[in-house]
């Protein structure tokens, strides 16, 4: 009788190849400088790093601190050693990287890149895909959870006056289990929960209290401290695959020995997918609040948009309606200040149904006026 040859068991490297689509892991980094530097584990900036060592993509499109935490500058990588220099969180500085790749970097139609994006990155580059203006083939996106950011100068005022603590001795923020934390020079921890922040009416862009989606699944790997549980807590990424390419950019970094990945505890899939439906609950909550307290008030758009200086501002950073000038309907009279209100309701006929909540109009209004609440709510409308 011929007797049975035993295989021997799979080696790592052979459960490494087979990463697929919805498989979950927890991710960090065998980089030591990466360690210090990055945040949760540092598996963000190791696959960004590895996506250009490996000639996966040609660039890497980071944003980079400028002269403080408050100012976010977005950076087109090319040497993997300066990946690094992009580590760390910003919220205080938001960036559409969704609107920079395709109006700086011509929509990456010659060029493959690799970015980090938040849910509002992703629908941005997959909208302006539909437009023809982004070749998401030669885009790869690492998403990031986001709970939200705020606007720099509001984002000053508030540690200032409710952390006590002036924003320039800032060297560090995150937003972590409902709470705004600060880290000064001096080493000093300070925290107030986001929700305290919100009553008082500071804390995160309004667009962000009411977003509609918080993991960003539609990118090729979605990243965060959500579900971290147990001595992996703060010392890794929990990383979804939600693509092929995202599977491939995984596997490869784990083959080069840049990452160490292990199966998620299940209590912790459990936590992300409950801090998940806790927000966007949350954030539907914010939404009802804000659209019902316009809907109350008849005069309240009338109002708002009697003082418009009609800077373009809002048109030229809508990640849709830029074409790279300022333009106005046709039938506006040129010079007259503040613009008929039918100016501002062709704008919302024109893209109102589009918007993808992103709050780039408000974050460059001189005036703080809330033109994507309008937007938004137009959408919301037409969709129900």
């Amino acid at each position: 009788m011929r007797r049975r040859r035993l295989l021997p068991p799979r080696c790592p490297q052979e459960v490494i190849r087979m990463v697929k689509v919805k498989d979950m892991y927890y991710a960090s980094t065998t980089s030591d400088a990466i360690k210090a530097k990055a945040e949760c584990g540092g598996a963000i900036t190791t696959l960004l790093q590895y996506a250009l060592e490996s000639k996966t993509v040609d660039a890497v499109l980071g944003v980079v601190r400028g002269v403080d935490l408050f100012d976010g500058v977005p950076t087109l990588i090319t040497s993997p050693a300066d990946v690094i220099k992009s580590a760390g969180s910003l919220h205080c500085a938001p960036v559409n990287t969704g609107k920079f790749l395709a109006q700086y970097l011509d929509g990456a139609k010659n060029m493959r890149i690799a970015v980090a994006v938040k849910p509002c990155d992703v629908a941005t580059i997959k909208e302006l895909a539909r437009r023809g203006k982004v070749n998401v083939a030669n885009v790869l996106m690492i998403g990031v959870n986001c709970g939200g950011t705020m606007r720099p100068m509001p984002a000053r005022e508030m540690i200032e006056k409710l952390y006590a603590t002036s924003p320039d001795d800032v060297v560090k923020e995150e937003i972590d289990k409902g709470k705004f934390i600060i880290i000064t020079k001096d080493h000093q921890h300070k925290e107030i929960s986001i929700d305290e922040l919100e009553d008082k009416g500071t804390g995160r862009r309004e667009n962000c209290q009411r977003c509609e989606t918080k993991i960003p699944r539609d990118a090729d790997l979605a990243c965060g401290n959500w579900g971290v549980i147990g001595p992996m807590a703060g010392k890794a990424t929990f990383v979804e695959v939600c693509s092929e390419k995202g599977a491939k950019l995984l596997e490869g970094a784990v083959n080069a020995k840049l990452l160490n990945i292990t199966a998620p505890d299940p209590k912790g899939v459990e936590i992300r997918e409950k801090t998940n439906g806790a927000m966007l609950k949350l954030g539907a909550k914010r939404q009802k609040v804000q659209f019902s307290k316009v809907a109350s008030d008849p005069g309240f758009w009338a109002r708002e948009f009697s003082r418009c200086i009609k800077c373009m501002g809002c048109v030229v950073h809508c990640p849709l309606q830029y074409d790279g000038k300022p333009r106005s309907p046709a039938y506006e009279t040129k010079g007259v200040i503040p613009p008929a209100l039918t100016y501002h309701l062709a704008k919302v006929a024109a893209e109102g149904g589009n918007c993808l909540n992103c709050g780039g109009c408000e974050d460059v209004c001189p005036m703080d006026i809330p033109v994507s609440k309008l937007y938004h709510d137009v959408k919301k409308r037409l969709e129900a």
